[in-house]
């Protein structure tokens, strides 16, 4: 268990920021650092009882890196945030290089000049294996977060997280309209927000750095049944539409390269990549 540390959670009002911060508040102290406001506010709100102090800030801005450092001397940084979303970043690559790339290094770059700082976690993808920006800047950030003595996790799609299929689906359900897939043949690797999260803290654990961790998640689930069983479970009849696969999508995400595959050491829920 990780207790009695000073943890900077980057993008921590987001999805996976914010249920990281959930479960290490009970027993450290969270420094929260995101640009979103009204989520740092409300995560800041719901852990009121706990050490817990917000930034609202940007990764993007070496200023704001620095004086994070000074004021609050972090002994991990668990760094969740990202832009993240595939189709988007075919259209503005700029930004998804700047947050994703540049972000993150600023982070490394101003934690190699502090000795507090014990370990560095970058949450990763497994569209790193894509040919889309945003997977390519995750690949890119995990070979800098690794060379410079870093951990980087990479896990699949997470249900239920801000901007992803479930809440989507359900919210045209309910309004009674059709849900959308890009193909019926498509497959994602899918966990939960708690499955994740707990098996990040256990990564950071774990690492000594200069790994990747990537999390055991099965078989990958046919989108197509994934949006029937949502309808039917929601007791509707509402029709499915196939949209066609956009600019940097795949059918199938791959947790790992041949070559990696190779190379990973089996460990309970990991496989890791030295």
């Amino acid at each position: 268990m990780i207790k009695n540390k000073r943890i900077v959670i980057c993008g921590g009002a987001g999805t996976i920021g914010s249920e990281l911060a959930r479960q290490l508040s009970k027993n450290n102290k969270i420094f929260i650092l995101d640009n979103n406001e009204s989520g740092v506010f409300n995560i800041v709100q719901e852990l009121k009882d706990y050490w817990i102090r917000p930034r609202v800030g940007d990764i993007r801005d070496r200023a704001t890196i620095k004086d994070l450092f000074e004021d609050f001397k972090p002994q991990l940084i668990i760094n969740a945030a990202a832009l993240k979303h595939v189709h988007f970043s075919q259209i503005y690559p700029r930004d998804y290089v700047d947050t994703n790339i540049i972000g993150n290094l600023n982070l490394l770059e101003e934690a190699k000049r502090w000795e507090c700082l014990e370990k560095y976690i970058f949450i990763s993808t497994d569209k790193v294996h894509s040919k889309s920006i945003m997977g390519s800047t995750k690949k890119c950030s995990e070979a800098i977060t690794t060379a410079m003595g870093g951990i980087a996790v990479r896990f699949g799609n997470v249900l239920g997280s801000r901007g992803s299929l479930i809440p989507i689906w359900e919210e045209k359900i309910n309004k009674g309209e059709a849900i959308t897939i890009t193909d019926e043949r498509m497959t994602r690797y899918m966990m939960t927000i708690e499955e994740a999260c707990t098996l990040v803290i256990k990564a950071t654990e774990e690492g000594k750095g200069g790994e990747v961790f990537i999390l055991d998640m099965g078989k990958p689930i046919k989108i197509l049944e994934l949006a029937q069983n949502l309808v039917k479970s929601m007791s509707r009849n509402i029709p499915i539409e196939i949209i066609g696969i956009r600019p940097g999508e795949v059918l199938d995400e791959k947790l790992m390269t041949d070559e990696e595959e190779k190379q990973a050491i089996k460990q309970e829920e990991f496989f890791i990549i030295k």
